[in-house]
């Protein structure tokens, strides 16, 4: 047998083990893809999920491919545990000048949060039941919670928690938009006749007024 059959008898072999194996994997179920969040703020993607249950474990779903990160994956290293340790969220209201000098306060620290507009009366009840009064600006840092503005005292609680007095987020990061305290039932769908009335022109709604009881 000369040197050149054998070489090609070597490349069809070779030939049909890599469409074997191309054809054995896609016959394979899609694995399941794993962000793990190490106790060190360290970030793995796996597609088995671990087993000693340290950290923080989130499925990518079904053979989905790793996305974009979280806004909290942005986040230096450090300013990333202590806003999972401690999460700051600023309860606000509309028109509320003291609530507007809080925010600026945290923005300028750079410190990421999440804002909770209190706009109606549930928002207000649901805004007494956890911290306990309706008053905005309010804060609540991990579990402590702060009623009404106080800057020394808001800088004081943060400075405690660990954040940095000057901002370390990065320069494409956009803090989110206030959602409000109580999530809003999306309205049922309507007959046609009621439809065409919703969506003919009408005269401007004032604006409602402010929830009952609450205090700036």
């Amino acid at each position: 047998m000369t040197s050149r059959r054998i070489s090609e008898m070597t490349v069809n072999r070779t030939r049909h083990a890599m469409l074997g194996a191309l054809l054995l994997w896609l016959a394979l179920p899609a694995a399941a893809l794993y962000k793990v969040v190490g106790p060190d703020g360290s970030i793995t993607y796996t597609d088995r999920p671990p087993s000693d249950g340290g950290g923080r474990v989130s499925t990518m779903g079904s053979g989905a491919a790793v996305g974009a990160p979280s806004p909290q994956d942005r986040l230096p290293l450090a300013l990333r545990q202590i806003s999972e340790r401690y999460p700051v969220t600023l309860y606000s209201a509309r028109d509320c000048p003291p609530c507007d000098e809080g925010r600026a306060l945290l923005v300028q620290r750079g410190v990421p949060f999440a804002e909770k507009l209190v706009a109606s009366d549930d928002d207000a009840a649901a805004l007494e039941r956890a911290i306990g009064v309706r008053t905005v600006p309010s804060l609540t840092i991990g579990k402590q919670v702060l009623r009404g503005l106080s800057q020394p005292e808001w800088s004081a609680y943060l400075d405690a928690a660990g954040y940095p007095r000057e901002s370390g987020l990065p320069r494409n990061w956009q803090q989110a938009e206030a959602t409000p305290l109580v999530a809003r039932q999306t309205p049922r769908s309507t007959s046609p006749e009621r439809a065409s009335a919703a969506s003919a022109p009408a005269a401007a709604a004032p604006l409602p007024s402010a929830p009952s009881g609450l205090r700036f």
